[in-house]
């Protein structure tokens, strides 16, 4: 992929530029958490969703290992693992199978870069229920591109040629102005493309700071990184790091005018959002 300008290792960068008094599950916090009755060796399917208006979090299921099967409603290869990351509007389906014995299972969520955190609790019948602290003992790291370098969609796009690249540049200014190819939206020039093209979009990140990229209207393919090329997961939105080059592809197979915008609502209403044209 290269490096662009800007983009050089050892940059600053930071997150959770908004703070907040309270983190929620399930519109509670770990005060209150929800707690879900669960059977003795059940397999549990989660479905959890970042609603979050400027908060990156992992999600970590502790003691259980689950498996990935799908992100932004995609199926996608399994993939094992106890912490995954999710952006601003990303989604993620875990499997987990409860142990014999039973027992409570609290499914945590922790603030990207610091130690807050919220979640739920499985628990199976009679079990005690522990309270559970809303600050973890070490600081989460910051979000990177990692969990879908190694994801693989279960049916990924059909190869065929890329008709069109366009590549983006998110910019940040003074006065907290947030910009694609240095215009906020409004100033902003639509990609125009026709409808059945394979398009290729590469996102370039000299910013501070993590951007969820959404697209309207599509689900596209991540298929590259510094890692290089790879036939990573179908989504919605992908995680852009600081200082770091993603590329997606996707079909343009929806006529009209589409968002693409940060999913960092701070970010979008201060300029970071341009248009998809298909005619």
């Amino acid at each position: 992929m290269g490096m662009m300008p800007g983009m050089g290792a050892g940059m600053t960068i930071h997150a959770n530029d908004v703070s907040y008094d309270a983190y929620l599950a399930n519109d509670r916090t770990l005060d209150d958490p929800e707690v879900i009755r669960v059977d003795r060796g059940e397999r549990v399917r989660l479905r959890v969703i970042n609603g979050a208006t400027a908060t990156a979090f992992f999600v970590d299921t502790g003691s259980i290992e689950a498996t990935c099967i799908a992100v932004d409603g995609s199926p996608c290869q399994p993939l094992k693992g106890r912490r995954f990351p999710l952006a601003q509007g990303q989604r993620i389906d875990l499997m987990l199978s409860l142990p014999g014995e039973g027992g409570t299972f609290p499914i945590l969520a922790q603030v990207e870069a610091d130690i807050r955190q919220t979640g739920i609790v499985l628990a199976t019948a009679e079990a005690t229920i522990a309270k559970i602290g809303d600050l973890a003992r070490e600081a989460a790291p910051y979000v990177t591109l990692a969990l879908d370098e190694k994801l693989r969609a279960l049916v990924p796009l059909p190869e065929r040629k890329v008709d069109r690249t366009f590549r983006l540049m998110l910019g940040e200014e003074a006065g907290y102005r947030w910009t694609i190819n240095g215009r906020v939206h409004g100033e902003h020039q639509p990609l125009d493309v026709r409808r059945g093209e394979r398009i290729a979009i590469m996102f370039m990140n000299p910013t501070s700071m993590m951007h969820p990229m959404h697209l309207h209207g599509h689900h596209f393919q991540v298929v590259g990184s510094r890692a290089g090329q790879f036939a990573g997961p179908i989504r919605d939105t992908v995680i852009v790091p600081p200082h770091t080059p993603v590329m997606i592809v996707f079909d343009a197979d929806q006529p009209g005018r589409w968002f693409l915008h940060c999913h960092h609502l701070y970010h979008m209403a201060t300029g970071m959002m341009t248009e998809l044209s298909i005619s």
